[in-house]
């Protein structure tokens, strides 16, 4: 019955548009917690300080679930059709991260997650819980368990048939499922993805420290960034995708088949007058839907006010200018800084 019901479940997911599926026991990971551990310890967590709460769930999944007795991975493509570094050279335009080109993926997987796990319930019966990024669940390691793939050096889950342009979601069941065999690393000798990082956020192979990695610097750190950080953030407003496209094993990337992740051509490369234009409600309604919103404008704002001290098109100044008294201390703080890169010439 398991192995039949893994089939079928595994066909169900497939034609419902995930791109992979594979299956690992909660006890899968039982290196995750000392690294995690090891991790918060150096503080390489910045600010978030959402990593440090119950690390006890986060680091053994049986913990988190106790009934639970497997865990189904599922990844979705999101390839991107256009390199996502050839915004970089446009000095006026912002760098958005593929992933928040299009739809909020959150919102996306977990519809799809909900109705596989329904589909599971009606065929088998048991309990579900399904977990996208939002949950104390260590998407990478358990994905890696069931194996869909490796943590490449960049630490993001890397396949040999998929590349690394995929989100993961995963259905906790307290059914009892037949294990995978866990993925095999085969980064080789290859450095790209770590030579590519342009503010060095890799202390070494399968090691990141966020304090660095400008998804985090735009995303998740509040307040101003470290002005030594600044320079290297170029255009790049919100993530990062460098040590994603440099990875040669995206010659196998797939398709994409989610229309909703699709780029809005408005995002691809902004302009960074008209960004920086943007006031709260502006902010809300041009990011509808959009992963972005979350972050809320005067970190954006801040974001766009870096890539703007990083062009060096004087044209730009007048933008800068106009957010010198900005009521958030953070942008008035962006503004001055890049209104004096700028006057430097």
């Amino acid at each position: 019955m398991g192995a039949a019901l893994k089939e079928a479940l595994r066909a169900r997911a497939l034609e419902d548009g995930f791109s992979a599926v594979g299956v690992c026991r909660p006890d899968a990971i039982p290196e995750a917690a000392g690294r995690l551990a090891r991790f918060v310890d150096e503080g390489r967590h910045g600010s978030m300080g959402w990593m440090a709460e119950r690390m006890g769930w986060r680091g053994d999944p049986a913990a988190l679930w106790p009934e639970a007795r497997s865990v189904i991975m599922l990844a979705e493509v999101y390839s991107p059709e256009h390199d996502p570094r050839d915004a970089l050279a446009l000095r006026d335009r912002g760098a958005i991260s593929v992933y928040a080109q299009g739809r909020d993926y959150h919102d996306v997987v977990k519809k799809r997650l909900k109705r596989l796990g329904r589909w599971l319930i009606e065929a088998a019966g048991g309990e579900i819980k399904v977990f996208v990024d939002t949950a104390p669940v260590m998407e990478k390691p358990l994905a890696a368990a069931a194996g869909l793939g490796w943590q490449g050096k960049h630490t993001n889950l890397l396949s040999r048939e998929l590349g690394n342009w995929f989100f993961l979601g995963a259905i906790f069941t307290t059914l009892e499922l037949p294990a995978d065999a866990p993925g095999r690393e085969n980064c080789g000798t290859c450095t790209a993805c770590l030579e590519a990082c342009p503010t060095g956020a890799f202390p070494a192979p399968f090691q990141i420290d966020a304090r660095r990695c400008i998804s985090y610097l735009t995303i998740e750190h509040a307040g101003p960034v470290d002005e030594a950080l600044r320079a290297r953030m170029g255009n790049r407003i919100y993530g990062c995708d460098d040590c994603l496209a440099a990875c040669p094993w995206n010659k196998f990337a797939a398709e994409a088949r989610e229309v909703k992740y699709a780029a809005r051509a408005d995002l691809v490369a902004p302009n960074l007058a008209a960004l920086a234009a943007l006031d709260d409600a502006g902010f809300r309604a041009l990011f509808s839907g959009s992963p972005i919103k979350r972050i809320g404008r005067d970190r954006f704002v801040r974001n766009v006010l870096y890539a703007i001290g990083n062009s060096g098109e004087a044209g730009l100044a007048a933008s800068a200018r106009a957010l010198l008294a900005d009521a958030d201390a953070t942008v008035r703080d962006a503004a001055h800084w890049a209104l004096s890169r700028l006057q430097q010439g």
